[in-house]
């Protein structure tokens, strides 16, 4: 949404909620592109990022998932008769 400075002083609170909650606010002066809002992204701590990071580990370590199997992976190298394509 494209407003004006002027407009949009009276209408600050609305247009920082919009923002928050992802829509694209510009802010024109003279009908140009002057200032977009954008939300701040919170950042973590280091103990936050850690405790995140130990959490996925142990959950991908919970439930591995098997590869594919090796057996027949070169099959396409050799004809119906196991010679040599």
């Amino acid at each position: 949404m494209k407003i004006s400075v002027t407009d949009a002083k009276a209408q600050l609170t609305e247009l920082v909620r919009r923002a928050e909650a992802g829509d694209e606010v510009i802010l024109t002066r003279h009908g140009h592109p002057a200032v977009r809002l954008v939300p701040v992204r919170v950042r973590l701590n280091e103990a936050e990022r850690r405790a995140i990071l130990e959490s996925e580990r142990a959950s991908a370590a919970s439930k591995p998932s098997p590869g594919p199997s090796a057996a027949r992976s070169q099959d396409f190298l050799y004809d119906d008769d196991g010679l040599p394509a």
